[in-house]
């Protein structure tokens, strides 16, 4: 399989202050494993967009304390404390966007539409030097698109063509992401072959995705158990 990579064989994608668009909501539907190997890699000065910045010592929060991190751009990062406390003392920069806003941003991104109006936002801190434009007598903010230089996803299920497939609410934004970026890499739990996915059920096709890594991690209970 072609686009099958150890994580480790990843690293030579990788640069300095790119834009990482990272899937997950908490850590259900985040690429751990690949996250693990983020962390090590030589590269860094990321500028992240994610919905949080990892949780309990997984994901996205080892690479922010492995220092790669120098701005995010997301919904929710107060369970990250150590990122709060840096963003004290300046030395992360965040941008905090609604979480509607992140997710149509990257669809935007995406669709290769420049931006959107939205009355999200509007009037608050988030505000402060954009746009506001009047339209049928209703005041909205302007946002701009978000694409990435790579795209960090994770989906349940992909066959060998790379086509895949989601597991509930761990579709988050990975879907989004997947078409925003200009390098995509998707964690999946399971490779099948070719034929067995539906039409029906393929929410990202191949086309979007450049390489694959296999997880190393399972859920149990409500927590990811690295495994392999």
């Amino acid at each position: 399989m072609k686009k099958l990579r150890k994580p480790e064989e990843l690293s030579i994608l990788f640069e300095d202050s790119m834009r990482l668009l990272v899937g997950g909501f908490g850590i259900s539907g985040t690429p751990l494993t690949v996250l693990d190997a983020l962390a090590k890699f030589e590269a860094g000065n990321y500028e992240v967009v994610s919905n949080n910045l990892g949780d309990n010592g997984k994901g996205l929060h080892k690479v922010f304390m492995a220092g790669k991190i120098d701005k995010a751009i997301g919904s929710f990062f107060t369970i990250n404390k150590e990122a709060i406390e840096a963003w004290s003392k300046g030395e992360l920069e965040i941008e905090l966007l609604p979480q509607g806003t992140l997710a149509e941003a990257i669809r935007c991104g995406g669709a290769g539409i420049g931006g959107f109006y939205t009355p999200t936002a509007l009037g608050t801190k988030l505000a402060e030097g954009k746009e506001v434009r009047e339209i049928d007598g209703v005041r909205y903010l302007f946002e701009k698109a978000i694409k990435g230089d790579i795209a960090l996803i994770k989906a349940d299920k992909a066959d060998k063509a790379g086509n895949l497939v989601y597991h509930s609410t761990a579709r988050n934004f990975n879907p989004m992401m997947a078409t925003a970026a200009k390098i995509v890499i998707a964690e999946v739990d399971e490779i099948v072959e070719i034929g067995e996915f539906s039409p029906e059920e393929i929410v990202t096709p191949h086309i979007y995705v450049d390489y694959i890594v296999e997880s190393k991690y399972v859920k149990q209970g409500g927590s990811y158990i690295e495994t392999r």
